[in-house]
């Protein structure tokens, strides 16, 4: 790094900057000082893109290499032999890492106990990635899942790795954080400890509940088996089973009933993951399986949308709510509105009275928090969430904090926050501002405020809609929205990358990438 900061140097020195060509010695003290700051490594990450745009500007030949160290310096630094390396080192003695801290000094800090690795309970434990605390993120699975693509891995568009993301690599470089593998059972308020469901305890000086929601069948559980939610990436991959072998069977099927029944694909609610379920199926049949049947056409599935409420995605302005049904319709989905079913078993369900045969039944109608509110003893809202006093904290259980699906909170101008990933990212942060606030004993930020940025759905190619308030988009210019914001919402940039591809490819070619038949058979 040595080398090559002396290189740049040199370069710098050699290049007039932009605008100062008539200029010679107005134009050199710039290029000294510049000179000077590479050569030194003061400021290096920062002067890096400054660097890029100096080599641009002058047209150099030798601008891909140059361009390419500029880049080096702003992704590694400078390097132990500069300013920029003493001035970290002098830090690093004054406070050093927790890494480098011996382990009755780490073992003393107050513990922060995170149950839920989702947007909420990451938030949290980055937001006090500099704070003087050990955190211990608790979670059953090893992963965090972006629930919103969960459908698209249902529909053979994603592979599961392209949404998921283990905790330990989203959190290895934060000294203070650990991962516990585990899943939680009940609080014990008097000794401070969260109980585990292997019998285990964990001790906390804070608690925050961020476990998220499960599905709901109103009572009626025992649908379940007949009628798979979408939550974690194992129903996902079961479902996308279900819709594949479907068509494998409808392929050999000389049952013309039972073809129909295969060939039907109902899907209960009409939110968001029931529409862009709909959508997508509708689309895989029509587009993505053409030409690979020789006793079926794909494209004669029927795909129903079951929807309790008078309109589809009832959040949205009637207006976008009529649009998503149209588009809904043109992609072939029929759309059953003001519709109760009232039975659901292994050959179909029963919708006001008319019997529909299907083989695959999705449940999209409704989520229950989890039961955090029984661990507190406490009484939950219709929804099973924890009420929460205007800072997420649980009251009369001192360091306790709930959000996202897990809260029932009026920090939304006086009405619910929704339960949405921005809203559970923005009350991770808010909960790990109040803590750091506890820990340096300063005062506690304001109430909690949810500040809604818009609501996005897409029904299917080209086509969704988007309410910013003011501002509402509905077709191609909310699809392509729709797809970049999801794609900067994902965790990382390798997952960014791979879910753009195949979303390019899949726009190119109509094509499904992974359309593979996965575990046991059902």
């Amino acid at each position: 790094l040595l080398v090559v900061r002396g290189w740049l140097a040199w370069r710098v020195l050699d290049t007039q900057w932009p605008g100062f060509s008539g200029a010679p010695l107005a134009g050199a003290w710039p290029c000294l000082l510049g000179a000077a700051l590479v050569l030194a490594g003061l400021g290096t990450r920062l002067f890096a893109p400054a660097l890029l745009l100096i080599f641009a500007a002058a047209s150099l030949p030798d601008f891909g290499w140059l361009a390419g160290l500029a880049l080096l310096l702003a992704l590694r630094g400078a390097g132990a032999w500069s300013l920029d390396g003493l001035i970290a080192a002098a830090i690093e003695r004054r406070a050093p890492r927790l890494s480098a801290l011996p382990d009755e000094v780490v073992d003393g800090l107050p513990q922060v106990v995170v149950v839920g690795a989702g947007f909420g309970g990451l938030a949290v434990a980055r937001g006090l990635a500099e704070a003087p605390c050990r955190v211990t993120v608790v979670d059953k699975r090893n992963h965090h899942l972006f629930q919103p693509l969960l459908y698209q891995v249902a529909t053979a568009t994603l592979d599961p790795s392209d949404i998921a993301t283990p905790i330990r690599e989203l959190l290895r470089t934060q000294d203070n954080a650990r991962v516990r593998l585990g899943e939680a059972a009940g609080v014990d308020r008097d000794a401070r400890r969260l109980r585990l469901a292997d019998g285990s305890t964990l001790p906390y000086d804070f608690l925050v509940l961020a476990t998220g929601a499960r599905h709901s069948y109103f009572g009626r559980d025992d649908w379940e088996p007949y009628a798979p939610g979408l939550k974690q990436i194992d129903d996902a991959t079961a479902i996308r089973r279900r819709i594949l072998l479907a068509f494998e069977r409808a392929e050999t099927s000389t049952d013309p009933v039972e073809r129909a029944r295969l060939l039907t694909f109902v899907i209960v609610g009409g939110g968001p993951t029931g529409v862009e379920l709909a959508g997508s199926i509708a689309e895989l049949a029509h587009h993505g399986l053409s030409g690979e049947f020789r006793h079926i056409d794909p494209a004669a599935a029927r795909v129903i949308l079951i929807q309790a409420d008078a309109r589809v995605l009832p959040a949205f302005p009637e207006v976008l709510s009529a649009r998503a049904q149209r588009d809904l319709e043109r992609l072939g989905v029929e759309v059953l509105t003001s519709a109760r079913v009232e039975a659901v078993d292994a050959d179909g369900v029963l919708v006001s009275g008319t019997r529909i045969g299907a083989r695959a039944v999705f449940w999209a109608a409704g989520v229950m928090a989890s039961p955090a509110a029984q661990w507190l003893g406490l009484e939950a809202d219709r929804a099973g969430r924890v009420p929460v006093a205007a800072d997420l904290s649980v009251e009369g259980w001192p360091g306790v904090y709930a959000i996202g699906d897990t809260a029932a909170s009026l920090g939304w101008n006086g009405r619910p926050v929704p339960g949405l990933a921005p809203a559970a990212k923005q009350g991770g942060a808010y909960v790990a501002t109040a803590i750091r606030a506890r820990l340096e004993g300063r005062d506690a930020p304001a109430p909690f405020r949810y500040v809604h940025q818009g609501s996005l759905a897409t029904i299917g190619r080209q086509s969704a809609i988007a309410d910013f308030g003011r501002v509402r988009l509905a077709g191609g210019l909310a699809w392509w929205l729709w797809g970049a914001v999801h794609v900067a919402f994902l965790a990382q940039l390798r997952s960014r990358v791979s879910v753009a591809i195949s979303w390019f490819w899949a726009y190119l070619t109509f094509r499904r990438g992974t359309r593979l038949v996965t575990g046991g058979d059902g």
